[in-house]
């Protein structure tokens, strides 16, 4: 591989990361911030819906509940993310984010296919659908407006900390903005004649929230299944190992995702002339290029000996 036609990559490799201290406080933040509006917005749209006779509203809000409970699933895997390697972790403990990011999925799966039974039981008497009190709708424009800020804000401080778990998190507020914009939808309908547009926006909650669920836990397995990094990153790691003075080549670069971190297992070529220790400090000279311009939590280098033909006369 030539380093000469990948200059695109270097900036992508500058020292632009936070610290554990500084991506473990920016997550801690926002996750209260989600915490303080989902209190709010569960309280409000569960209690006007069961008074305002909204099915969608009720569902909604479980919804808006739910996220409670992810918020502290994130605020527990956040805190045990950042504990030091020991002897049982000798990585770390980088994939508790992970196994978050696998509840939250599940926990928006079965969310979801509870939405989806509770529609279908309504929907097989249309009769029986009250009409809904115009009050459900200004809580849930309300609750649309709230959700859309909260997925903003999130989502800029998961991509500023590059956290997956904090993204999967705003991903998840998004899903509320989309699930309020389509209660309000079916409110909208049953306030003007429709009562079965209710039962219906709230099927519709169900499927989004269930197939978002379910993106999110089969990404996170994946993850745990040392899914290697992107092609991207791979690509631009191994253009810093190849531009380590004394590399004259790269092979075998495979990758393995440890939480939001890497770990990288790597061949390099050297001039097989030179000494033991000379190779040595090259290998070692790629490790720490590794390490300070990536998110790579480990590097393991291995040296092949290259011959080098001989000058011609």
């Amino acid at each position: 591989m030539n380093p000469a036609n990948l200059n695109d990559l270097h900036e992508n490799t500058e020292d632009s990361e936070f610290t554990p201290a500084e991506r473990s406080a920016a997550a801690k933040k926002s996750t209260w911030v989600s915490v303080a509006i989902n209190i709010v917005l569960s309280t409000a749209q569960i209690g006007i819906g069961i008074f305002a006779k909204s099915q969608a509203l009720v569902a909604d809000g479980i919804h808006s509940l739910s996220d409670l409970v992810a918020d502290f699933v994130v605020l527990l895997a956040n805190h045990h993310s950042q504990k030091d390697a020991d002897e049982e972790h000798p990585y770390g403990h980088q994939r508790f984010e992970t196994a978050a990011s696998m509840i939250l999925g599940a926990l928006l799966l079965a969310v979801g296919i509870g939405m989806l039974w509770s529609a279908f039981e309504k929907l097989k008497d249309p009769s029986m659908i009250p009409q809904v009190h115009a009050i459900a709708l200004g809580v849930a424009l309300a609750a649309l407006l709230s959700k859309e800020f909260l997925f903003r804000y999130m989502l800029r401080v998961a991509k500023q900390v590059k956290s997956s778990m904090l993204v999967a998190n705003a991903w998840h507020a998004r899903s509320d903005a989309a699930s309020s914009l389509v209660v309000s939808v079916g409110i909208i309908g049953n306030l003007l004649g429709y009562p079965i547009l209710d039962p219906i926006a709230a099927l519709i909650v169900g499927l989004m929230i269930g197939k978002m669920g379910w993106d999110f836990g089969s990404d996170a397995f994946n993850d745990l299944m040392d899914r290697s990094a992107d092609e991207k990153e791979v690509l631009a790691i191994t253009v810093t190992v190849l531009e380590t003075p004394g590399v004259l080549g790269v092979h075998d670069v495979r990758t393995r995702k440890m939480g939001d971190m890497i770990v990288v297992d790597v061949h390099i070529e050297v001039d097989a002339a030179l000494s033991v220790e000379q190779g040595h400090d090259i290998a070692l000279a790629a490790h720490h290029s590794v390490m300070r311009r990536h998110r790579v939590l480990s590097v393991m280098t291995h040296v092949d000996p290259v011959h080098r033909p001989a000058a011609i006369a």
